[in-house]
């Protein structure tokens, strides 16, 4: 059983002081059983949920891979991961997913992580080229495996699970109800069922929006004009919708990124840095950014387009009203559409007035730093070369994320322009770097 005390530890690095209910019960049913099936809704804080249990089953003195936990995404790869590096555990993990440096992952399991994260295509690569071995993982996490199977990553997933021979245990976890696929080969798993039978929207409002044209471009405009100045997801079901709605809204005035699974890796990482530091307050995304990602809660989601699924409109519902907060989601139809049969509380109806004004900028904007963990900055270099070089004021600051080759910080938008030429000659630490607004 995981020391009462160590629990304390952990949870302190990660910023709260107890488990919630779900978390306790998954924390003692991993422990002690086998095969377990963990279900909660998204926001409910899952993945402390499985990983803090991982630390009564993990060796001290085994040199080699003991658990793999297997995500769909590689945005959710890099949020446990950082979950994980958060919770001072002393076991290294490492993080595997398409699009990453192939020799960097490499070089990192040769340092025989205790943890791996990863994506099944690329942890599947890593098997075949033997980059680590796979004769002491014992533990084995599919995380919103149900996202997984409908990505097509069955086949993927099934060959991981032939290679992991000494497999003891095996953790399921998703937010919605799903099947247990056979290749899993579990056979009487112990359940903690958060999500059947449960008010999963008891401080979610739902709210119909109609639009009178079938084009909803100038009902959205509206909509977010109405809310104002604050974090909103706007979803959409295709790719091209959400790059049309970031064009048409950054033509009216009002700053939009777009987030979709085509998008380049650091342009992905690069939109979420923004929509997480407050510098764009407006993101269009596919059911993409409905789970997995590591964005913070908000009053308000726009379902621009309805999902097929019921599924997906609780996932995308998912990103507000978190952790028993109150939230909106705002569902947007033309007069020639109806409700899906899957929404079975009839919304409210908003009217919108006739003339608004366009929500105000945000008070930050991000600046791009051209050196991270591997050029040896940390946090409070950036922070100290800015107060110091940059003349800003520690209230002029906000979120700092610095990435192995790159950094990112959120500086107040009044203070940006000025900021930016006073270090415009300046070294830090010794070295020159390329510093500029993220666009």
């Amino acid at each position: 059983m995981t020391n009462p005390e160590n629990i304390t530890i952990n949870l302190a690095g990660l910023g709260i002081t107890e488990l919630n209910e779900m978390q306790q019960q998954a924390n003692a049913a991993i422990q002690e059983h086998n095969e377990v099936v963990l279900l909660a809704p998204t926001g409910s804080g899952k993945t402390l949920a499985f990983l803090l249990p991982l630390l009564s089953v993990l060796k001290p003195d085994v040199a080699h891979v003991q658990c793999i936990v297997i995500v769909p995404t590689r945005e959710l790869a890099l949020q446990i991961e950082q979950v994980w590096k958060k919770m001072s555990t002393g076991f290294k993990v490492t993080c595997c997913y398409g699009g990453h440096d192939m020799q960097t992952e490499i070089r990192s399991l040769v340092e025989a992580p205790a943890l791996i994260v990863g994506t099944p295509g690329r942890i599947l690569d890593h098997i075949r080229r033997d980059s680590f071995s796979g004769r002491h993982i014992a533990t084995l996490v599919l995380d919103e495996f149900d996202k997984s199977l409908e990505l097509g990553f069955q086949e993927e997933m099934a060959d991981i699970i032939r290679n992991m021979r000494n497999l003891k245990k095996k953790v399921l976890v998703s937010a919605t109800t799903s099947k247990i696929p056979p290749f899993t080969n579990i056979k009487e798993p112990v359940t903690i069922d958060f999500v059947t039978n449960r008010n999963k929207s008891a401080g979610l409002t739902l709210v119909q929006v109609l639009s009178d044209q079938k084009d909803k471009m100038t009902t959205l405009v509206k909509l977010i004009s109405f809310l104002g100045a604050e974090s909103t997801l706007i979803f959409c079901n295709q790719r091209d919708s959400v790059e049309r709605i970031s064009a048409v809204l950054n033509e009216e005035g009002i700053d939009c990124a777009f987030f979709h699974g085509k998008l380049e890796q650091e342009d992905r990482e690069r939109t979420l840095i923004r929509f997480r530091n407050g510098s764009v307050l407006f993101l269009a995304a596919t059911d993409l950014a409905a789970r997995g990602l590591d964005i913070p809660d908000m009053k308000h989601v726009i379902h621009f387009e309805l999902p097929m699924k019921g599924d997906e409109f609780t996932h995308r519902n998912g990103r507000t009203a978190r952790m028993l907060a109150e939230g909106t989601a705002y569902i947007l139809l033309s007069k020639d559409e109806k409700l899906p049969d899957y929404i079975t509380t009839r919304p409210k109806v908003l009217d919108l007035p006739a003339k608004l004004a366009a929500p105000p900028v945000p008070d930050w904007v991000t600046i791009y730093i051209s050196g991270g963990k591997k050029s040896k900055l940390n946090k409070m270099d950036i922070v100290g070369f800015l107060l110091q070089k940059g003349k800003l004021e520690k209230q002029d600051l906000g979120l700092i994320e610095v990435k192995d080759n790159i950094s990112f910080a959120a500086v107040k938008r009044e203070k940006a322009k000025a900021m930016l030429q006073l270090i415009a000659t300046e070294k830090m630490k010794g070295k020159k770097y390329k510093i500029e607004i993220a666009r």
